[in-house]
């Protein structure tokens, strides 16, 4: 068939739900498709070739293509609506074995927990290029003048393949460009113009590649002397080599070495070469460090657990967490389990590998979207090995299928990089591993120097071994899913000192009012430019801190006012600094739409435009003008898109090549430069009013976390901070690192507005091409949720316009529901609630969210 008839398979309408696992060569299996705008499961039958598991990865027909799926189940009968001879085979087996029992188990509580299709978790779950897709192609197998012989649309469709070189278009395709096309193609098919076929997704594969294996030893009278090296270099690699090594370090070529071949001393093979991100070079072996007296304390009671624990390993920075991780895993590593060690940004991976890789050597390996589709593949099928290894990654390696767990460290655990927002599910890093480590029955260790509220709160009220401080929390309210905490299976462990008894850095709160009063009208204040002096004369190494990227916030123009705003959002555009030659451009950070500035106002004519605002190439281009003996680095998103550039800067900085790291929240997040005596917070201000009720918690972090990048080697370090808001009592704590101040003042407004950790909030966000359409929808859906809220269980905030109403020409609205701490946090009637919302609109649901933008 050339179309998407659906009733040409079958679907069984029960909730899905109760997958049974086992293994079976023949009979009937229910199948989860990857299909967009299809949630249900559809019977096929199990040919006898195939050894079929529950669990396995599968390509079936569906309609007029040929799809991925997972087997879910396999069923003894069919309904009695469901004709057999409906039923077709699958038509491969692309994957086995890939799901175990709590594995699976964990998948599905994450599509409940997130109100997520199964299929789309398993699709995250996933490397990309699995669940390939086949497509429908018309190819044209008659000459042009056989046109006169058909109708009118069927003539269309033959001068559309034929004005093709390969004679052949998607029937997608086709049927966008003539409309009535199915009339046509079906008389040219009957008439056999043109053939249908399916053309297989692009599903990875295996890389294959030459190798040479000496088969002998090369000392007969029959080989040349040439040869005779080229067998001599085989020794020396333990009798194998890749064909193209062995064609440089010989200076040969391929003729010689089938010469080789034909006289039975070498044989070339095709085996698969691994594609991963190992850039191993030379590391030194590192031996373990000596510990603390608070570090074996956390490391004992670390190694004492058995089965599942939570663990907040609450260290200042500087204080050795990392030297806890390494040795917590070589002892995991000598009980042959494997380790999950997720980091929040792909920046961090570089350095934590070389330390990593300098312990533990080649059983090291990094998982993370900025991999090739080909590296995450091999290095996904690698972790079927039941070799122990150690897998570091951002939060996507958090569904790493190690068959053997043995534990799960998540670093700087409280940064917001580890919550998914977009595309579902919205899953927060943190929680999934909990889950994963309870089924998995591990220890899960949370390190960070400043925690999460959520992470304190539910650690400190279950902990045998409680910080001493605060008054007693208000209990969480239960998550769905989550099985209550067991005795002593929460641990506090802090390191309250740095390694060799170093002093944290001294806080510097620098007014910016009155450097306004004094004069001073520069980025930089007069303390951060005394500062950059010394550290220039010391020939010391610094990091300036600023919340942005590029160059100017917005551009104004300084006649008439009117502002550069994005033709596709509510919102500017901020001006990039180009290069030397290249043309002024501005940029939108929402949908990334890019365009040149205008060299006049396009209202008033006027050839004047002011930059509002600082981004990280402003610092660069100030600091150039009144320090140009000082070597700058800048370290943020723009820098760092393509692939090895974090590794690249880094260790550009760390060799001694650049003076100061300009950068945004990369630089804060767990970065060991112990060469670093200086670091400067151009403008705080922009953390502490940012409209979310996380502000003052994440200002603190960041503030407290790149205060902590300074001072960390034999030389002392300081901090200085500039701000229009010196009194705030954020940066009262930052500036004595009291993160127990911090917390005791803003746990009980937390506790009193019934937010998190206390609360739980899900938000619904909507959006659609179609302004009137949307918020249409959101009013209809808030009315049944304020309805439904009368029992008390929730309250309804919104419907609302989002905060930035239009993003890449979509209108967005959202509806906030804010759960009691005695509250039952489930969404009633979810997919009722979908069904609200017409094509053209789109739901998202985010459970505990962290973005309200």
């Amino acid at each position: 068939m050339y179309d998407s008839d659906l009733s040409l398979v079958s679907s069984v309408s029960e909730p899905i739900t109760g997958y049974a696992l086992g293994t079976k060569a023949s009979g009937l299996v229910e199948v989860l498709v990857d299909c967009p705008g299809i949630q249900a499961l559809y019977t096929y039958n199990v040919p006898e070739q195939f050894q079929l598991q529950i669990g396995d990865i599968l390509s079936v027909p569906l309609g007029g293509q040929v799809v991925g799926g997972i087997a879910i189940r396999f069923v003894d009968r069919l309904p009695d609506s469901l004709a057999i001879s409906k039923i077709k085979d699958i038509e491969d087996v692309v994957a086995s074995g890939l799901f175990k029992p709590n594995y699976w188990q964990w998948l599905t509580q994450i599509a409940d927990y997130y109100y997520t299709p199964l299929i789309q978790v398993i699709k995250v779950a996933l490397p990309p290029g699995l669940l390939a897709r086949s497509h429908r192609r018309i190819r044209a197998i008659a000459d042009v003048n056989a046109e006169i012989f058909v109708g009118d649309i069927a003539k269309k469709i033959l001068k559309l393949l034929h004005g093709k070189s390969e004679k052949n278009y998607s029937w997608q395709y086709i049927q966008q460009q003539i409309p009535g096309a199915r009339r046509g193609l079906r008389e040219l098919l009957d008439r056999q113009l043109v053939e249908s076929y399916l053309e297989s997704g692009q599903t990875q594969q295996p890389k294959l590649q030459k190798a040479v294996i000496l088969t002998a030893d090369g000392a007969a009278e029959d080989l040349t002397d040439r040869q005779r090296e080229i067998i001599e270099i085989l020794k020396q690699h333990d009798g194998e080599l890749w064909q193209s090594e062995l064609l440089k370090l010989g200076g040969t070529t391929s003729a010689t070495l089938n010469k080789i071949a034909e006289k039975g001393y070498i044989a070339i093979v095709n085996k698969e070469k691994l594609r991963s991100e190992r850039e191993l070079g030379i590391f030194q072996q590192e031996p373990a460090k000596l510990l603390t007296s608070d570090q074996a304390l956390a490391l004992a009671t670390i190694d004492s657990l058995t089965g599942f624990a939570r663990v907040l390993l609450h260290g200042v920075t500087g204080s050795g967490k990392t030297e806890v991780y390494l040795q917590a895993i070589e002892r995991i590593l000598a009980r042959e389990q494997s380790v999950l060690v997720l980091v929040p940004e792909i920046g961090l991976t570089p350095q934590l590998t070389d330390r990593f890789r300098s312990r533990f050597g080649d059983r090291v390996c990094v998982y993370h979207s900025a991999l090739s589709d080909g590296e995450r593949y091999d290095t996904w099928r690698q972790m079927f090995d039941r070799t122990p290894q150690i897998i570091i990654g951002t939060r996507s390696a958090i569904f790493a299928p190690l068959p053997n767990l043995g534990l799960i460290i998540l670093d700087e655990e409280h940064d917001s990089s580890f919550k998914q927002d977009q595309p579902a599910p919205t899953y927060q890093t943190r929680d999934i591993a909990n889950w994963r480590a309870q089924l998995e029955s591990c220890p899960l260790i949370l390190g960070s120097a400043t925690p999460s509220l959520e992470t304190w709160v539910t650690i400190t009220q279950n902990s045998p071994s409680p910080p001493l401080s605060l008054s007693p929390p208000l209990p969480l309210p239960p998550s769905p899913n989550s099985q209550p905490p067991t005795p002593n299976s929460h641990h506090y462990l802090p390191l309250p000192t740095r390694v060799h008894s170093r002093p944290l850095p001294p806080v510097q709160i620098v007014d910016m009012r009155q450097e306004l009063k004094n004069n001073n009208r520069s980025i930089f204040s007069r303390p951060l430019v005394q500062a950059l002096q010394q550290m220039q004369a010391n020939k010391q190494q610094g990091i300036l801190f600023i919340h942005r990227r590029g160059h100017s916030t917005f551009v104004s123009c300084r006649a008439c006012g009117y502002v550069c705003e994005c033709p596709n959002c509510d919102v500017s555009l901020a001006y990039h600094q180009p290069g030397t030659s290249a043309q002024a451009l501005l940029r939108c950070h929402y949908c990334n739409h890019c365009q040149p500035q205008p060299p006049r106002c396009p209202e008033c004519d006027s050839p004047y435009f002011k930059y509002f605002g600082s981004g990280t190439q402003k610092i660069v281009e100030e600091l150039n003008q009144q320090f140009p003996k000082l070597k700058c680095l800048r370290f943020d998103s723009d820098t760092t898109s393509t692939k090895g550039s974090h590794r690249r800067i880094l260790t550009a900085f760390v060799q001694g090549e650049a003076d100061l790291l300009v950068g945004t929240q990369m630089l804060t997040k767990g970065l060991d430069l112990p060469q670093v005596t200086l670091v400067g917070v151009v403008a705080a201000d922009g953390l502490l009013h940012l409209s979310d009720y996380r502000a003052a918690e994440r200002t603190f972090q960041t503030l407290t976390q790149v205060a902590g990048r300074c001072g960390r080697g034999d030389e002392a370090g300081r901090v200085i901070i500039q701000t229009y808001n010196p009194e705030h009592p954020v940066l009262a704590a930052v500036t004595k690192h009291d993160y127990q101040a911090f917390i005791a003042a803003e746990l009980p407004e937390r506790r009193m507005l019934d937010y998190p950790p206390y609360g739980k909030l899900i938000l619904l966000r909507f959006s659609s091409l179609d302004a009137d359409a949307v918020e249409r929808t959101v009013t209809e859906i808030g009315t049944i949720l304020i309805e439904a809220s009368i029992a008390g269980h929730y309250e309804v905030l919104g419907p609302a316009p989002a905060t930035v109403m239009r993003v890449n020409n979509r209108y967005r609205w959202q509806i906030m529901l804010k759960y009691l701490p005695d509250g039952s946090a489930s969404l009633p009637d979810w997919e009722v609630l979908r069904s609200k919302c017409s094509n053209v609109v789109k739901m998202t649901i985010d459970v505990d969210p962290q973005n309200f933008l």
